[in-house]
């Protein structure tokens, strides 16, 4: 079953390199796969390849799977290309080396903030279509840092501009001094993530 792609979500499939390879073909075209997510970095580029190019739309990404991998600034462009999927009718397989870690994590973070999940949910929901999932530990970070910076861009795309200019007004840009978010973080410290995440 690892060896093989699960469906996380109707049209959203995660899996390992071998369910892309070109012994597999028939079974891509069996599911209607459209678009492939291909992670992986520079060493791995000679075994993992984007093997029909000719047929199918690819995002190739070089991500390494290491816990000091920034990962999170591919998640604005893994997202638009998965949404440019699904939103024509079609189907898309996220893949790594295993489909455990790198490929995960992008799932992951695609669930939450598509739908608004937490961390623990979003991995909850793909753990049960794919058990072996496993995002290494600097991974599973960013992914919990990463709900701070989508809910702050959801909370900023919510208010009209008039709330937006007074709630920059106050507290030098925060209008949520000394609160927190999931009880532990200041929300202020989402003022640096969303620049940052701006940036990439």
């Amino acid at each position: 079953m690892r060896r093989e792609m699960q469906e996380i979500l109707p049209g959203l499939f995660l899996g390992p390199y071998s369910a892309a390879m070109k012994s597999k073909l028939p079974i891509l075209e069996r599911q209607g796969i459209t678009h492939i997510v291909c992670v992986r970095q520079d060493i791995e580029a000679n075994f993992i390849k984007p093997n029909f190019q000719h047929m199918f739309r690819y995002l190739v990404l070089d991500i390494a799977d290491n816990p000091v991998e920034n990962i999170i600034r591919f998640f604005p462009m893994t997202k638009e290309f998965i949404d440019s999927c699904l939103t024509t009718g079609g189907k898309v397989l996220v893949h790594g080396n295993a489909g455990i870690s790198r490929s995960a994590a992008l799932v992951i973070a695609y669930l939450m903030e598509t739908f608004g999940m937490k961390y623990r949910d979003a991995f909850s929901h793909v753990q049960e279509r794919r058990f072996c999932i496993n995002p290494n530990v600097g991974f599973v970070h960013q992914l919990q840092e990463y709900e701070a910076i989508y809910l702050a861009k959801l909370t900023i795309k919510m208010m009209s501009p008039m709330q937006l200019g007074r709630s920059f007004s106050l507290q030098a840009g925060c209008c949520f001094h000394n609160k927190t978010v999931d009880g532990n973080r200041d929300v202020t410290q989402i003022d640096t993530w969303w620049s940052q995440y701006q940036s990439f």
